[in-house]
């Protein structure tokens, strides 16, 4: 079982200034670049976002009142914890009308995958389990992770459990959990 902890992650600046990323997870591609990305940013100041020409983004408030985004010219209101799918390459500007906001960002190589973020309300009844080719971010509450050869361990927030079929690591708790889908695009789809 492997768990990422967001307190480990390295905060890299943005190009631009306006904020800063954290890389949970990524897969590299042939050319050198990466076929996904899972990364957490704190916005901390309203502007352009970086273009990423041929990949598609996912982005979820996770932290924050609201995000106004301008994608190609149209205004979209980003509510926390509601998934918005646009394109990487569009020109996308980012306004903060209440103040720093948190997102989860997925993006994704258009030709090679497709990206998903689903909002799940844990239980402590029931286990959520995380399969391959998935990563399960707690956004906030309390939660332990456990497969079927361990103790349970503690989740803070932020930190991430890699999925597996193997033995599916299961999420237990109280709380919202991300979880981010990363499924191969195969020809014909």
């Amino acid at each position: 079982m492997q768990i990422i902890r967001f307190a480990e992650l390295k905060a890299e600046p943005w190009r631009n200034g306006g904020g800063v990323t954290r890389e949970i997870a990524r897969q590299g591609a042939a050319d050198g670049g990466w076929d996904w990305r899972v990364s957490i940013a704190d916005v901390a100041k309203a502007g352009d976002f970086s273009a990423f020409p041929g990949m598609e983004r996912v982005l979820t408030v996770v932290e924050g009142e609201l995000l106004l985004l301008t994608v190609d010219g149209a205004e979209q209101p980003l509510e926390k914890y509601r998934p918005f799918r646009f394109d990487g390459g569009a020109a996308t500007v980012a306004k903060l009308p209440t103040g720093d906001i948190r997102d989860l960002n997925v993006i994704t190589r258009t030709a090679a995958f497709k990206g998903y973020t689903s909002i799940i309300e844990l239980s402590k009844k029931r286990a959520h389990p995380v399969f391959e080719g998935q990563l399960a971010v707690l956004l906030q509450g309390q939660a332990t992770v456990r497969d079927s050869g361990t103790e349970p361990l503690e989740l803070g927030r932020y930190d991430a459990v890699v999925g597996s079929d193997a033995d599916s690591p299961e999420v237990l708790g109280r709380g919202f959990l991300a979880v981010v889908s990363l499924d191969p695009v195969t020809a014909g789809n």
